[in-house]
């Protein structure tokens, strides 16, 4: 690793030769000519600030851009240290090539991308890190905001006119949202690990809150949030406060951001206040690349899936990996893809993209992934497989229940676990999953669990790391019974959707027929070993051991990550309490449907 080249670094006169306003710092480091705090102004009068990394001289290049709260100046070394040690430690190629000293949370890093031809833009988002302003992420004001950026870096005098947004997670989600208003020179996005749907991604999981939002919050805005001033990081680049130089007080500061969680917990439904933090996919047309997770259950991977499925755009590709959320965007692996997608679109390079199939599955194997390109989502030749719940020995049968019977677990409890056969053979099970449940409850509401497990022949559970648990199951889903209502429109058997928008409560004993989306995945179970689906009451949890904590989490990992369902509030005990009752049998067929893909048989 070369030593990073603290010379060169100019102000004013620099910054009025790099075409920024006076002021700016600005200089020659490690081969890159950077801009530091470069202002933008926004409709309404407000200044953000941007690093700008670009080749040195006075070409035009294309712009990889990105807008978010997580502050630019703070290392992705000191502000996330356990998920730098482990990825740089496991993945060598990682560092390699770099003094990753502008290695930032989630976003390019610009030693790989500036040599390329590239010009790398950092935005704060509104009141986050060096931009002032008021918080509130996700909001259609940050999405004007963004398109403003990206409409700005066109326009400067090292731009050649076409923008691309590359990032993860945050800076993926709001790449959809942005891409909804079509911004003229917006030319192609990469969304890694991005979220869609406010509501059905992110917030409410079949309609039950997720409380990993208002911990979010806490942990990684609240941190970086505009005017902590000299009481937070500084950057260990320039030496230079990360949150501005003003330094507030706590009252100043809890006056300059809106109460997240309590905004989250005050919409129950999918009604404005989410729609208008959630894409218009008919709008999006722009060329794209997503790329999902298989790990990613309770946050990511279904946008990724959607977002490459329901847009208007003609040019869209689809990549789905495993490992650690933060992982793969940063390897070689993940850097080639994006680099050959942005080198077709930004820089019109005859590089074989356009022939590249539109499926690139690193399809799941219990040691690991194997490469596979497909031509479409969900693959077309997938044989759909139910899997019948028959409540005499908590059975998966391959026929239907008869005559009906049932089975009954307490409504907040560990529920129920439904067992196949020995699989006679290795099987392949990649794509969307979903179950139909019929039910009775004692109360007005059930909340349903739902989990697609692995077990080996000596009864131990299949787990594996996801994109934050290391012990993170198959695949999950949720469904809060007075949120049945399908949309009739965009329902699929193997993806229900449901509008979230007419709540139906339940009558005590009456049966109600549930349609569970749950979230799509892939594994290659090996023969002798027994596919599990549990319904239960509350967030599963790994039997094993403890998955321990990182540094940005609050909770402990045990099997869901921090995409939990715990909120008294949203789930009292004198309505989800009580007793649950499974039925299955003629007029009441519950059953699992899997995504069976059989093998390619040898040309």
């Amino acid at each position: 690793m070369k030593p990073a080249n603290k010379g060169n670094m100019t102000g004013e006169k620099s910054g009025e030769k790099s075409g920024v306003k006076s002021g700016v710092k600005s200089g020659e480091r490690d081969a890159m000519w950077v801009d530091w705090d470069v202002p933008i102004a926004m409709d309404d009068g407000l200044v953000l600030r941007a690093d700008v990394f670009r080749p040195t001289g006075d070409g035009r290049h294309p712009v990889i851009l990105t807008y978010g709260p997580y502050a630019k100046g703070l290392a992705f070394q000191d502000g996330y240290p356990s998920a730098w040690e482990r990825m740089a430690g496991q993945h060598p190629d990682v560092t390699a090539g770099s003094t990753n000293q502008y290695q930032n949370w989630e976003v390019v890093d610009p030693e790989k991308w500036v040599p390329d031809g590239y010009a790398c833009v950092r935005v704060d988002s509104r009141g986050c890190g060096a931009s002032p302003g008021y918080v509130d992420p996700f909001s259609p004001r940050e999405t004007r905001d963004f398109y403003d950026c990206i409409e700005w870096a066109a326009r400067q005098p090292w731009c050649d006119g076409k923008v691309g947004l590359n990032g993860v997670s945050y800076y993926g989600i709001n790449q959809w949202q942005v891409a909804s208003l079509q911004p003229p020179h917006l030319a192609a996005i990469c969304v890694w690990e991005g979220a869609a749907d406010w509501y059905r991604d992110m917030t409410h999981h079949g309609g039950i809150l997720c409380t990993f939002w208002k911990h979010w919050y806490d942990m990684q805005v609240k941190t970086v949030q505009y005017g902590l001033g000299e009481r937070g990081p500084r950057s260990r680049v320039t030496g230079e406060p990360v949150c501005g130089a003003e330094t507030l007080s706590e009252q100043e500061l809890a006056a300059n951001r809106c109460n997240f969680g309590s905004d989250i917990l005050a919409h129950p439904l999918d009604d404005d206040y989410h729609q208008a933090r959630s894409p218009v996919w008919e709008h999006i047309d722009v060329p794209l690349l997503t790329a999902a997770n298989w790990g990613g259950q309770g946050l990511h991977p279904r946008g990724n899936f959607e977002g490459f499925v329901r847009p208007a755009s003609k040019q869209k590709w689809l990549e789905v990996h495993g490992l650690e959320h933060w992982t793969e965007f940063y390897t070689d692996y993940g850097v080639t893809l994006q680099k050959r997608f942005f080198g077709h679109f930004l820089k019109g390079e005859d590089n074989g993209w356009e022939s590249h199939p539109r499926v690139q599955l690193q399809v799941r194997r219990m040691d690991g992934f194997v490469e596979r390109l497909e031509n479409e989502w969900p693959i077309a030749r997938t044989r759909w497989t139910r899997y019948h719940l028959d409540p005499d020995g908590a059975a998966l049968t391959a026929e239907p229940v008869s005559p009906g019977r049932s089975i009954e677990y307490n409504a907040l409890g560990d529920g129920v676990t439904f067992l196949s056969p020995p699989l006679e053979a290795e099987t392949e099970i990649t794509g969307p999953v979903a179950a139909r449940l019929f039910v009775s409850s004692t109360t007005a509401d059930v909340d349903i669990f739902a989990v697609l497990r692995l077990f080996a022949p000596d009864g131990g559970e299949a787990v594996f790391q996801g994109a934050i648990d290391p012990h993170t199951p198959i695949a999950q889903g949720w469904l809060r019974a007075s949120h049945r209502k399908l949309d009739a429109e965009l329902s699929r058997e193997y993806r229900p959707y449901h509008t979230h928008d007419d709540p139906q409560p339940l009558t005590p004993g009456e049966v109600v027929q549930l349609d569970v989306e749950l979230w799509p995945t892939s594994i290659v179970a090996p023969q002798g070993y027994r596919i599990g689906f549990t319904v239960r009451g509350k967030d599963y949890e790994y039997p094993g051991p403890s998955g321990g904590r990182l540094s940005n989490f609050k909770n402990e990992l045990k099997g869901c990550g921090p995409f939990l369902h715990d909120d008294p509030q949203d789930r009292p005990g004198e309505v989800f309490g009580g007793s649950v009752t499974l039925h299955s049998g003629p007029g009441r067929e519950s059953y699992l449907l899997l995504p069976v893909i059989p093998p390619i048989a040898p040309a």
